[in-house]
């Protein structure tokens, strides 16, 4: 961790109970958070949710055992936070700079409800000082998450894509269905982003997957019959999804993720991206939000 975050420093935002911060992996500061319902965990590096799990369920969030927490590397799985950009950038971070920079902490309240909220901040010197970029965490029987950015500039566009790149945990990726999507519009980046309709009622995976569905604001839903039980992926300005496993190749040539993990995870991440990337008026703020939650099948 950085030098002027010591654990010490972070503690005035614990709350008795309900949020605690720790050594995790790679000694970076880790915050626990604990409710009635559910356990999460939350890493400054990237804002990055770690972990989220119901009393009684499997965790929600797939985390890879290979994964490295390393100041200025990504981590790999659970949530990670994609801006300014998506995808690769010669020269610069895949996935643009958040999820690999150390954000700030400035606060955690619980609420009447038994919810508990954790606010974050992306330091200026990460971001142009024209922006200001947010991601507040709210922990309860699902797992709430919001990203806003805001235009500080008077009188520059600002132009940017975001995405929350959610790794869910599965049984067995041969017995999961994604619905959600039919009748869809989506770039197939494994075929040379040759654009398609989505005509099937449920997405099935077996092979190498990373598609692109644009303007696509509804829920979608993961059916995990190995685990018996339904993921909702519900978001809010969001007019794109994202649905990616890497499989059998890709997964090998991965460092931080094991050769086999391919089979216990899914990600079907709410964003806006590609065409659906937000051009934002000067002085103006736009929110990404996404609530993640389960059922029993």
């Amino acid at each position: 961790m950085k030098e002027s975050t010591t654990l010490e420093d972070l503690r005035k935002h614990e709350i008795p109970e309900r949020v605690t911060v720790v050594k995790g992996g790679g000694d970076l500061p880790k915050i626990k958070v604990k409710t009635d319902w559910s356990v999460a965990e939350i890493y400054l590096l990237g804002a990055h949710v770690t972990g989220f799990q119901k009393n009684g369920e499997p965790p929600l969030l797939f985390m890879s055992q290979a994964s490295q927490f390393t100041l200025g590397k990504a981590i790999r799985g659970g949530v990670p936070i994609i801006f300014p950009w998506f995808g690769a950038r010669e020269g610069f971070p895949s996935h643009g700079f958040a999820r690999v920079t150390e954000w700030e902490w400035e606060g955690s309240s619980a609420a009447p409800d038994g919810s508990v909220t954790l606010r974050f901040r992306l330091p200026t010197a990460a971001n142009s000082p024209s922006e200001n970029v947010t991601f507040a965490v709210t922990v309860s029987d699902q797992l709430t998450m919001e990203l806003t950015v805001a235009n500080l500039s008077p009188t520059e566009n600002l132009s940017f894509e975001n995405c929350l790149h959610s790794y869910f945990a599965i049984g067995d990726i041969a017995e999961v269905e994604i619905t959600g999507l039919t009748g869809t519009t989506y770039i197939d980046k494994v075929d040379k982003f040759t654009t398609k309709l989505e005509s099937a009622a449920a997405v099935r995976i077996s092979s190498e997957t990373d598609r692109v569905y644009l303007d696509t604001a509804g829920p979608v839903e993961i059916h995990d019959r190995r685990l018996r039980r339904n993921i909702r992926v519900e978001k809010i300005s969001s007019a794109s999804t994202v649905v990616w496993n890497p499989w059998v190749a890709k997964a090998k040539e991965m460092s931080d993720l094991g050769d086999d993990e391919y089979k216990q995870m899914v990600c079907v991440e709410a964003g806006n991206v590609a065409q659906n990337k937000i051009n934002l008026a000067p002085g103006k703020s736009a929110s990404l939000k996404v609530i993640l939650s389960s059922l029993p099948i």
